[in-house]
């Protein structure tokens, strides 16, 4: 089974590229799904998760107060590691398995710490979705409904946009317009067709 993780910063376009990818035959497994399935009542991470952290950060049903969370671990880098000591081995192992049990010709892994927790080495290549940082912040805000000011402290929480471009094996610009971004993808499809058929790839990294 043919692995590509696809990350890229907050407001990227990460989702809508996978949607494209799911669209043309990929199957798609986004890790923050797998995460919200971990921390639903009664979910497989709950209770290392209140041991850790005590009861104050579960909600009324059961479920991880995410708001709560994130409140924590922004401002308490141990405390986040905390958290990701709990989950990332289990979204590794859940992503992996579903993936492996996939009968598509090759699976998306959306990761947005794909590089950042070592997911890069458990695939077979990566994909960045990329867009400058003036339009992460546009769409960042309308979406979340936050100000300015807090989506450029969390641009600026996560790996660098030079660094993550330097990483991939492949780059969509979503700053383009949507037909654009639909022409990349149908051209990465082809080629993930290929190398999942054990094809020679003879096209080397791409823009």
């Amino acid at each position: 089974m043919l692995r590509i993780g696809l990350t890229g910063g907050i407001a990227s376009g990460k989702s809508t590229v996978a949607r494209m990818f799911a669209a043309l035959g990929a199957e798609v497994f986004d890790t923050d799904d797998i995460a919200h399935e971990l921390t639903a009542p009664g979910g497989p991470a709950m209770t290392a998760i209140i041991e850790a952290f005590g009861r104050d950060i579960i909600t009324d049903q059961g479920a991880l107060d995410r708001r709560e969370m994130r409140r924590i671990i922004f401002n308490d880098s141990n405390k986040r590691r905390e958290l990701e000591a709990i989950l990332h081995p289990l979204i590794r192992e859940t992503a992996l398995a579903r993936s492996a049990a996939s009968k598509a010709p090759y699976v998306i892994l959306v990761v947005p710490l794909l590089f950042e927790t070592g997911f890069d080495r458990l695939v077979d290549g990566t994909l960045v979705v990329d867009c400058p940082e003036s339009l992460q912040i546009e769409r960042v805000v309308k979406r979340d409904q936050i100000s300015r000011q807090e989506a450029l402290s969390i641009i600026a929480s996560q790996m660098n946009r030079d660094d993550r471009r330097a990483r991939a094996d492949q780059i969509i610009d979503s700053s383009n317009a949507i037909p654009v971004t639909q022409d990349r993808v149908a051209q990465l499809h082809e080629r993930y067709l290929r190398l999942s058929q054990n094809c020679p790839d003879d096209e080397g990294r791409a823009e």
